[in-house]
């Protein structure tokens, strides 16, 4: 099965040079984030076609054009005068790797798991000389018998997600067209707007305190390399229709309609709670969420945006249930309006910490990827990817739960979920009787 040869490595740079001097700040939200990275994995079918080696020929010379739009992506880091990281954009450029894959995409596909998956996502960690690293890394695999992946990887003080997804579409449009047809969107975060300056403001210190907790939390304790591993779960339309309607039962007050999120939270909330043991209430889990639409940003907005916030359990009585967790989602996603948002960024603003926080380090993270849309990075005209894969590093605390948009061709509330765990507790995970209720397609993590 798909022994990888890596082929070799290059620099890649714009075409264009960036204008000298120019710097690129990292905003408080960037600075929370310095100690994660990214791993995003795309998958295209075998094309009849395509000749050997005119995708990688074709890939290598696009790469070039999209870059002259993303000059923090070939940038060095550097501290400023406060001790805090900017880009200084100098088209020191992107690392690339190419490798070739034994058999074809939809072999890989059919027995890939975490171990397999990641080696087609080249990463380096950062130099103990900042200025000489890459901070984004891409990697091509063509598949011999059909098919090719394309790997980034890149540190998470630059780019959540989104903006990572953001970068391959416009690869995919640049190799295309010749031109990208969605720009990024490069501003610092909005201030509070004038309207919303009250003179007796109330604070909102929902995410506040958590963000607090996150960073004490972080400088008192040790954290355990642990192996995890990831499985990746298909969830149809009907299947997330049914769970949304379990969160409603009968004789429970009339509560605002659940979304597919608060729904897939909710119950993998539940279910690694009973698969780490926990009787009585849930584990820790804190919840993350792309906030580009509740501050009003561009779609477009390249830098973090993604905010994490804890899932109160007080409602919890000893007989919890799957509505009560999708309601404490709820709640908890109900906080995170703009107010809130925008309190936290002023706190942190006056309480930069010289320690950034693992985000991920303690609780059970959810976290929302609905907002992506992968299937559109389209590097041949109408060949959208057959499937995409996100890590977020290191795998640390209880857990992760990633929830993603649905593969194409699904119904509109289908979902891709993708659960990571210590190696012990996935295959209980797909044992517990909640998710075996729902059927999902297990995609991608169980071994034979």
């Amino acid at each position: 099965m798909a022994d990888i040869t890596y082929i070799c490595k290059r620099t890649a740079v714009s075409t264009k040079p960036v204008q000298p001097g120019k710097y690129y700040p990292l905003s408080v939200l960037d600075r929370q984030m310095e100690r994660n990275h990214l791993r995003i994995v795309f998958y295209y079918p075998s094309m009849r076609d395509m000749e050997a080696g005119e995708m990688s020929q074709r890939l290598r010379e696009s790469i070039s054009e999209v870059l002259n739009h993303f000059p923090m992506v070939t940038g060095r880091l550097q501290k400023n005068g406060k001790g805090e990281w900017m880009v200084k954009c100098n088209d020191a450029g992107v690392r690339t790797v190419e490798a070739k894959a034994k058999g074809s995409v939809e072999e890989w596909l059919k027995c890939v798991d975490r171990e397999k998956e990641v080696k087609l996502v080249y990463w380096e960690e950062m130099f103990h000389k900042p200025y000489f690293w890459s901070t984004f890394y891409v990697q091509t695999t063509q598949f011999e018998e059909g098919g090719f992946a394309i790997g980034l990887s890149c540190i998470h003080l630059l780019s959540d997600p989104i903006c990572a997804t953001m970068f391959i579409k416009a690869w995919a449009d640049t190799s295309i067209a010749r031109r990208m047809l969605s720009p990024p969107y490069i501003h610092p975060l909005p201030p509070r707007r004038p309207i919303n300056k009250k003179t007796n403001h109330k604070l909102c210190t929902s995410l506040i305190n958590h963000y607090k907790f996150a960073i004490e939390k972080t400088k008192s304790t040790t954290f355990r390399d642990e192996k995890h591993t990831t499985i990746t779960l298909s969830f149809t339309d009907h299947m997330v229709r049914t769970c949304m309607a379990m969160v409603h039962t009968k004789g429970e007050a009339e509560t605002p309609s659940t979304s597919p999120f608060e729904a897939l939270a909710g119950l993998f909330w539940v279910c690694v709670s009973k698969v780490k043991g926990v009787r009585n209430g849930l584990v820790n889990m804190s919840i993350c969420l792309d906030v580009r639409r509740v501050l009003g940003l561009d779609k477009g907005f390249f830098g973090n945006c993604m905010i994490y916030n804890k899932v109160q359990t007080e409602i919890f009585q000893e007989n919890y249930s799957l509505s009560q967790a999708a309601r404490a989602v709820g709640e908890a996603v109900a906080k995170m309006d703009s107010e809130g948002i925008m309190d936290l960024i002023e706190w942190l603003q006056c309480n930069d910490n010289r320690l950034p926080p693992l985000m991920n380090g303690c609780d059970l993270v959810c976290a929302s990827l609905e907002a992506v849309d992968p299937h559109l990075a389209m590097f041949v005209d109408g060949v959208a990817p057959i499937r995409v894969s996100y890590y977020v590093e290191p795998s640390l605390g209880l857990g992760q739960v990633l929830i993603l948009p649905p593969q194409p061709g699904e119904g509109p509330l289908s979902r891709v979920v993708m659960v990571t765990l210590p190696e012990d507790e996935v295959s209980r995970l797909c044992e517990d009787d909640l998710i075996l209720r729902f059927s999902p397609t297990v995609l991608a993590g169980l071994k034979d």
